[in-house]
């Protein structure tokens, strides 16, 4: 469960990195929507970094098991589904990515979900 703390740690890096470029490298040469499509990728790409930590500093306390694994995987995915594809949108312009993020919001919510139920049946055990 270890890599889901250096996958956290890799996104959060991620997400300052870009961050810093959307403030510094993008403003003035995006539209305002634009530039707040791309603001909105870096936010929920840091809150699901930080949703992976949290994944992996509680499988030591939880003991793992398959819903933490899914847990991980899939607030990975909805990194990639929705925030990746504002990052695209946001630089290229390109809107046909756009039906990929609510897939990823999806990925999000149940990656919280499966994280509550890891959490819940590990409270009904002891």
């Amino acid at each position: 469960m270890s890599r889901f703390v250096v996958y956290g740690a890799l996104y959060a890096l991620l997400a300052v990195a870009l961050g810093a470029f959307g403030a510094h490298g993008l403003e003035g040469k995006l539209s305002e929507r634009m530039l707040e499509n791309y603001e909105t990728a870096v936010r929920y790409q840091m809150y699901h970094a930080l949703g992976l930590l949290l994944v992996g500093v509680l499988s030591d306390k939880l003991g793992g098991g398959r819903l933490l694994v899914w847990s991980g995987r899939l607030l990975q995915l909805g990194i990639l589904l929705f925030s990746g594809s504002l990052y695209v949108l946001s630089l290229t312009g390109y809107t046909k990515l756009g039906i990929v993020a609510p897939f990823g919001g999806m990925s999000f919510i149940v990656g919280w979900v499966l994280l509550m139920l890891a959490a819940w049946k590990h409270g009904q055990r002891n």
